[in-house]
């Protein structure tokens, strides 16, 4: 069942609302079996390379900085969107203190496998230490480019915020048009079908 949203100060969200859904998502896995869940192969990423290298520019630039915090902030978001304007994007808020997101990384790193060369992926690293974004980014890639969002502004500004994961799909003209509050994880379907309806606008 999809995580109902919730309204918190900002001081006591990041604990509560990783709280919230730990136990039906399987945060208590180790780091290793976390990261073993992503499945794609060799040749799946061999091929994702070759159609991202032919790619437009722009989402070719946007996969440079996989697996790094590149800018922060709700102007660095804006700047990066504004980049992929005339693409869809798919952007995923984390944080490396909420179990749930780290059991989901690996669907997002398949997804990114999966659709590379048609959709671009950004994350934000939500109310999150630096040091500890990088350590998880390091442990568990997910294949994107994330905004470090330490005051949570970059969330804010797609109407996020008030739990995590949530996952925004942006539309090429740039508008908001679907958003996920709560996980993938136990409904691993679902992510590709929302990339597919309201991503790529297929049926």
């Amino acid at each position: 069942m999809q995580a109902r949203a919730l309204r918190l100060p900002a001081a006591a969200a990041a604990p509560l609302l990783a709280a919230a859904v730990l136990s039906a998502c399987g945060a208590g896995a180790s780091t290793a079996d976390l990261a073993a869940k992503a499945h794609s192969t060799p040749a799946q990423k061999a091929a994702a390379a070759r159609r991202l290298a032919q790619a437009p520019a722009a989402l070719r630039v946007n996969a440079v900085d996989a697996d790094t915090l590149a800018g922060e902030g709700a102007d660095a978001l804006k700047q990066r969107l504004a980049k992929l304007r005339g693409h869809p994007v798919v952007v995923n808020s984390w944080a490396s203190w909420c179990g749930p997101c780290r059991a989901e990384f690996p669907l997002f790193s398949d997804a990114v496998v999966a659709n590379a060369g048609r959709v671009a992926f950004v994350g934000i690293d939500f109310e999150d230490a630096r040091d500890d974004a990088e350590r998880f980014m390091r442990e568990i890639p997910p294949g994107f480019a994330s905004i470090s969002d330490p005051k949570g502004d970059a969330a804010r500004s797609l109407g996020g915020g008030r739990i995590s994961p949530s996952t925004f799909f942006i539309a090429p003209d740039g508008k908001l048009v679907y958003t996920r509050l709560g996980t993938y994880v136990g409904h691993d379907a679902a992510l590709e079908a929302d990339i597919r309806h309201y991503a790529l606008g297929l049926q």
